[in-house]
């Protein structure tokens, strides 16, 4: 099974897309779809829907796990991020592909085992159980990789 993480984000949102094997997890690709700040939002926002359609049908998940936002300090930001992550759900739903929600607490549980644990602690353990050479990078990239890890075992 092809399983895709997607990290929502208005200037940046982190994908990754792996594979489940015999002997576990294959990461197969994972990065961010950026968009233009100096772009209207509406533009950002088709961006994010056309490139993120565009890894749908290279990679063809039966699976995508959507980091649901909980809080944030920003309004403004807070509402940007919920804009792009409604576009997210709306492409994945277009596509009929199956749709799992997870809040930050449920990943760092499901990678580390610990609900509190520390960006770092997560981005080590994935680098870990993926047998990757390094840290997964960028953030948003990383936080898609560990939501798709996820992904395996809240289906």
């Amino acid at each position: 099974m092809v399983i895709l993480g997607i990290d929502p984000g208005i200037a940046t949102t982190g994908y990754a897309v792996i594979r489940k094997v015999r002997s576990g997890v294959q990461p197969v690709d994972w990065g961010i779809i950026e968009t233009k700040k100096n772009q209207q939002l509406a533009g950002r926002l088709q961006t994010i829907s056309e490139d993120l359609e565009r890894l749908i049908k290279k990679y063809r998940p039966g699976l995508a796990v959507v980091e649901l936002v909980y809080f944030a300090k920003n309004a403004k930001t807070a509402i940007n991020v919920a804009q792009a992550r409604g576009v997210v759900l709306l492409t994945l739903r277009k596509q009929k592909i199956k749709i799992l929600e997870l809040t930050p607490l449920q990943v760092k549980s499901g990678v580390v085992g610990y609900g509190a644990a520390s960006k770092q602690q997560v981005q080590f353990m994935i680098k870990k159980l993926m047998n990757l050479k390094s840290t997964p990078k960028p953030d948003d990239a990383a936080d898609a990789l560990s939501l798709a890890y996820c992904g395996l075992t809240k289906k």
